[in-house]
This record gives C-alpha cells, sequence and structure tokens, in this order.
C-alpha cells in the first residue's frame, strides 16, 4: 500500500462506539487467522451485528441532524467551486467530524467548533471526490469492491455497486473473501472501496495482504496508514453518506462518458 497524501477516517462520537469498533476488530482478526470457509451460521451473526451497529449508528445520526447546518464556515474558500451547494453538503453533515483528530486527518480538518466537534474541510471533500472518480472510472466495473460493515452505509455503497457496475460486500466482511481462495465467496478486485476505515478493517487488512490500492471515507478520528485515497467526511451519519456515494457515483459514471445520472434520492435508505 502507498502512503501518499491520502488518508483515512471513522466517526466513533461516543466510548461505546470505540469499544464496539474494537471488539469488531478483535473478532475479525481472530477469524482471519483460522481463514477457512464461512458456514451458513455466518448470516445469522451478520443479523446480530446489524442490530448492534444500528443503535450506535442511530445515535450518531440524532446528533449530527441536531447541530446547527446552514451557519458553519466549513471551507477556506467561500467561492469554491463545489459539485453541489455548500448548503447541501451541510444539510447532510457531512463536514461533522468527531471530537478527536488524528495528526492523519488534521490537513483535512478546517476548524474546531465551540462545543469541540472537529469540522471538516468541504472543498477538500468535494475535491476528493472527484480525485476517487477518475481513479476509479480507470478499472473494469467488475473488478471494484464497495463495502460497509456500518448500517447507515450498508444502503448507499449497494446502490453505488448497482450504479457504476461494481461488486459490494456489506454487513460484517467475511474474514478469507480476498485471501483464501477455497471460500465459496473468494473474490479478486482490483480495488476496495471502504466505507470506515475502523469498521472495514478486516477488508482493508486483506487488501493490504493481497496488495490492492484502498480509497475510504475517513472521519476526523481515523488513522489513514493503510490507504491510498482519503476522502474526508461524516462517514456515520445516514445523510452524509448518501450524499457522499451518490456524488462519487455520478462522477465515476461521467468519466466514463455515460449519459446516466442519478437522483440523490436513490441513495437515500427509507427509514
Amino acid at each position: 500500500m502507498t502512503e501518499n497524501d491520502n488518508d483515512a477516517v471513522e466517526v466513533v462520537d461516543d466510548e461505546s462506539e470505540v469499544a464496539e469498533a474494537a471488539a469488531e476488530d478483535v473478532e475479525a482478526t481472530t477469524e482471519a487467522d483460522a481463514e477457512t470457509t464461512e458456514p451458513v451460521a455466518e448470516a445469522a451473526e451478520d443479523e446480530v451485528d446489524a442490530d448492534d451497529g444500528a443503535a450506535a449508528d442511530e445515535a450518531a445520526e440524532a446528533e449530527a441532524a441536531a447541530e446547527p447546518t446552514f451557519d458553519e464556515d466549513v471551507m477556506p474558500d467561500d467561492e469554491a467551486d463545489l459539485l453541489i451547494p455548500v448548503e447541501d453538503y451541510l444539510s447532510a453533515g457531512v463536514h461533522i467530524g468527531t471530537q478527536q483528530k488524528t495528526e492523519d486527518m488534521e490537513r483535512f480538518i478546517h476548524r474546531v467548533r465551540d462545543d469541540g466537534l472537529y469540522v471538516l474541510d468541504v472543498s477538500q471533500t468535494d475535491s476528493r471526490i472527484r480525485t476517487a472518480a477518475d481513479f476509479l472510472a480507470s478499472y473494469d466495473p467488475e473488478q471494484i469492491l464497495v463495502t460497509s460493515s456500518r448500517q447507515y452505509g450498508r444502503f448507499p455503497a449497494t446502490k453505488f455497486a448497482d450504479a457504476v457496475g461494481a461488486r459490494a460486500r456489506t454487513g460484517r466482511f467475511i474474514p478469507g473473501t480476498l485471501t483464501n481462495p477455497d471460500y465459496a465467496g473468494y473474490i479478486e478486485p482490483d480495488v476496495v472501496v471502504v466505507t470506515d476505515p475502523i469498521g472495514d478493517a478486516q477488508a482493508v487488512k486483506e487488501a493490504i495482504t493481497v496488495g490492492i490500492p484502498v480509497i475510504a471515507m475517513c472521519d476526523s478520528n481515523n488513522q489513514t496508514s493503510n490507504v491510498d485515497l482519503v476522502v474526508p467526511t461524516n462517514n456515520k451519519g445516514r445523510r452524509a453518506l448518501s450524499v457522499v456515494y451518490w456524488l462519487l457515483a455520478n462522477e465515476t459514471l461521467d468519466r466514463r462518458g455515460t449519459d446516466t445520472v442519478y437522483a440523490l434520492e436513490d441513495f437515500e435508505d427509507e427509514i
């Protein structure tokens, strides 16, 4: 993997989510050592993981929704040429980071608010979406893999995959998916897009093992050493992820020279 100017991040807004993410990482690492075909019973486990993640995601979404949206100072250049009006980024909460930041993500942070939340630079989010689209457009669509273990990322990630012709693995990422040829679900993609480097740690780990690039949606508290291209964004909020995946899909299709254009509503899961 390369350590270029691109980095990654996750949104964990409280101690319970940190514990959850750590637990998931430990579980995934343990199972990865086995590298064996998972039984059908894994489907039941996925449902349990989804339920556990949903409660945490709902709390994060509620907090993001409660924050002011239209009176934010979210980028250095107020006249920046964005893909969508800045108000649309704000209303989706794309700019809302956590109360923690990593050194990796510092370059993507515009400022810190009085309540301690870090504000992501929306102009860099916009720019990185374009860069990611340029990158993805050069790949065979079927060789792109999109992952999301987080509840609110699953629908837009799957929709993105459908839109651009990629493959999606949402919910719990089965160890061995990229590294164990004996596993029935084994695949060999050329690039991986992850919704959260922490929640999708197993996918990132396996991508590193097989030597394929990783594009990641990253929040203010993510480590990005194993990410090749960072898209700075709130990577936990339902609306934020819908907007980012929607823009990435349309921009990727545009780079391919297609006339297909999706509406934001296509990427928003019904509550």
